[in-house]
């Protein structure tokens, strides 16, 4: 699939909407203090850059990376849209944003996502590309909903 990969300002109709709804979505399946998806005024925070993936007009996908602290990123806010799933449209983000994380020279990227069965293909695709599973970082508490990996890039 030729996709146009580009840095998203979040202003595009397609771009919000996706944002959104990722978001209702973790909220309507965690405790409040267990949501970590970004909403969109803090995609737009400085040290956060977001990508959308377009198949012509149509928005693909979108994902972030963080910086969160020196030398290390997070990813944020992966979503494929309904209408592209199965498509390699998450592996293409992905891999776009870590090709970032290199060209800052980051050590490492971290994340967090679910452990439920819906977040299956995440784990897997995550998982396929080197992630390992590791203990939750930063600010995050250990919980039996949160799944965390790391990247070693160095």
């Amino acid at each position: 699939m030729p996709l146009e990969i580009r840095e998203d300002d979040l202003t595009h109709p397609a771009t919000r909407a996706l944002v959104a709804g990722h978001v209702a979505e973790m909220r309507a399946g965690s405790a409040p203090e267990l949501v970590y998806a970004y909403d969109l005024e803090r995609l737009l925070a400085r040290g956060v850059t977001l990508w959308s993936a377009w198949d012509g007009d149509a928005l693909a996908g979108v994902g972030g990376l963080a910086e969160i602290g020196p030398g290390r990123g997070e990813l944020k806010s992966f979503r494929t849209h309904a209408d592209h799933l199965g498509r390699g449209v998450g592996r293409r983000i992905l891999r776009h944003a870590l090709a970032e994380a290199r060209a800052r020279g980051y050590a490492s990227v971290w994340l967090e996502t679910g452990t439920a069965p819906s977040f299956d293909a995440a784990r897997h695709l995550y998982g396929s590309e080197g992630f390992v599973p590791c203990a939750a970082f930063g600010d995050y508490v250990d919980n039996p909903l949160s799944h965390f990996m790391r990247l070693d890039l160095a």
